[in-house]
């Protein structure tokens, strides 16, 4: 006996129904918000699915104490609709958290999009079925979905991990990771809480922790450079003029480097006097509406030469030198490695949190992290007694959330085997062998190297005139060709190794998850070229793609 239903294939009773629509997006964060919007508008059927409890991927599961962008807010928004981006007013410099909630939210009941969005269901496999050129997605809760297009807006850091030591489980106390923060509201007065990371969100969690903890211990294996955030309050008039030229403003940022439009440097650090230098890095760290890509944008080869990335580097050694009044640990704050390379950040009273008396700073790179206790952290030289631990280690990005769900294309090639080495794509939005899948920011696109939102919206506006295309010329199928493939990853490794990037360990090159293969994730050679390229290829018929009628 067979069952059937409007939107269902025959199915026998032993089998769930399959559900039949066109497209599928995994992510309901602002890549996936925006491809629901985009595809609607093309007359698709479309459903979303999202992990989470709710809308907003990365600004929904962050609630952590601090946790702001570190972009503008007046760049870090939507650009697809001029009502939108005129109705909405940003309260602050650098929008925290809850705004960027409050906006998500808004532009979700706005555009009416909650409707195709389906919550608390994770996607555990996607799997390429030829016969009928369609991909079969599968939830945690059994349900299968067939969809023509597999569209992965997981997010480039939505993958949490936690230390690589044993007894994490055995903590008595309070436990928090960064990444997953409960939703309501954490109170850490009078308790000794113990801050693991001094990341992004280290970097932002630890100041506010101080204000409240009895005592706060902060882990650190590698010290970080943190820009002051010159966090304000929004000024009307800025707000009203930047919105006054907003397309030249969209458009100023689509070309450059990294999505957020700076003055075009046109000489090397070491060409200019030692005082002019200065004085540029000096003007950057006080001026409160510098951005974060300022001083790596202030000389062509910041990032490119040691020599020039030294004068950097020692200029925000010497800031922190200042700060910070015991000199022990003013030392151990002070980064030896090279500035930009490894993710800088932005921070509100970092530095100044340290001169507390109730902030110890222990340094696990001399003295290990060796378990976790029931009681607390251990090192290789003392342990410690916690009420709370707070995870601010980081994640497994770009691949991770990808490489969570397990994805197979043609003849049941696993995408994991395929990235055994590395991901290999063609321009960060689609895999040789996975027919009409796409992954919005994928590796090997600029992605974590830009103003997300800049690189969030081209690459669903790509996709989604992809598809339009597909439907008008009658094709089937969009697949990347091997070799174009393989040609735009050697183009990413080699624009990467002109750089300082892979000198450093970090998480833009794998590093911080043991076991992932060491490569560059994201591509380094700018915002504007990689969008003329990817234009290039679709008015080329979508050149290094096989179109299947």
């Amino acid at each position: 006996m067979t069952t059937t239903s409007e939107d269902s294939t025959p199915q026998t009773e032993s089998t769930p129904p399959t559900r039949e629509i066109d497209a599928v997006v995994v992510g309901a964060g602002f890549a996936g918000l925006h491809m629901l919007y985009r595809l609607r508008k093309l007359g698709l059927s479309v459903r979303v699915y999202e992990a989470g409890d709710g809308i907003g991927g990365t600004w929904y599961s962050n609630r952590y104490p601090g946790a702001r962008v570190d972009v503008k807010s007046m760049y870090y928004n939507y650009s697809f609709d001029p009502e939108l981006e005129q109705e909405w007013e940003w309260s602050e410099k650098l929008p925290p958290q809850p705004e960027l909630l409050r906006y998500i939210e808004h532009v979700a009941d706005r555009f009416d999009l909650r409707k195709d969005v389906q919550l608390r269901t994770r996607i555990t496999a996607a799997v390429y079925d030829e016969s009928t050129a369609r991909w079969q997605l599968t939830t945690d809760a059994g349900e299968v979905v067939s969809a023509r297009f597999a569209i992965m807006a997981t997010g480039c850091l939505s993958a949490a991990k936690l230390v690589e030591v044993p007894g994490i489980e055995t903590f008595r106390g309070r436990s928090f990771h960064t990444g997953s923060w409960p939703a309501e509201k954490v109170d850490f007065t009078g308790r000794r809480v113990a801050v693991i990371g001094t990341g992004s969100s280290g970097v932002q969690v630890i100041p506010l922790v101080a204000e409240q903890a009895e005592q706060l211990t902060v882990f650190q294996r590698t010290a970080n450079y943190v820009l002051p955030a010159g966090n304000h309050p929004m000024d009307p008039d800025y707000q009203r003029e930047i919105k006054s030229r907003y397309r030249e403003v969209r458009k100023a940022n689509r070309e450059s480097g990294f999505g957020i439009a700076q003055p075009e440097a046109t000489k090397g650090a070491l060409e200019v006097s030692e005082d002019e230098r200065n004085a540029f890095y000096h003007r950057v760290w006080t001026d409160k509406n510098s951005e974060l890509v300022s001083m790596l944008v202030g000389f062509t080869d910041t990032l490119a030469d040691e020599a020039s990335n030294e004068t950097a580097a020692q200029f925000i050694r010497d800031r922190i030198g200042e700060i910070v009044t015991d000199p022990a640990v003013a030392q151990l704050l002070q980064p030896d490695g090279f500035f930009g390379v490894k993710r800088p950040c932005l921070g509100t009273n970092y530095y100044e949190t340290f001169n507390r008396p109730n902030v110890r700073l222990v340094d696990v790179a001399a003295a290990p992290l060796t378990a976790i206790t029931e009681s607390g952290i251990a090192t290789a030289d003392e342990s410690f007694e916690f009420d709370d631990i707070i995870y601010a280690t980081g994640y497994d990005a770009v691949t991770g959330a990808l490489d969570a769900i397990d994805i197979r294309g043609r003849d049941g090639a696993s995408l994991r085997e395929k990235w055994a080495d590395g991901p290999v794509t063609y321009l960060g939005l689609a895999v040789a062998g996975f027919p009409n899948l796409f992954t919005i920011t994928g590796p090997g696109s600029p992605s974590v190297l830009s103003n997300m939102m800049v690189s969030i919206e081209q690459h669903v506006d790509w996709v989604a005139d992809a598809i339009d295309a597909l439907r008008s010329k009658g094709v089937t199928t969009m697949e990347a060709e091997t070799d174009a493939e393989r040609e735009w990853t050697r183009h990413v490794d080699e624009v990467g190794d002109m750089t300082l990037y892979p000198k450093v360990d970090s998480w833009y090159v794998g590093s911080n998850v043991p076991g992932k293969p060491r490569v560059m994730y994201a591509y380094i050679g700018g915002v504007g070229p990689y969008r003329e390229k990817c234009d290039q290829v679709a008015a080329d018929d979508y050149e290094g793609f096989t179109l299947t009628p």
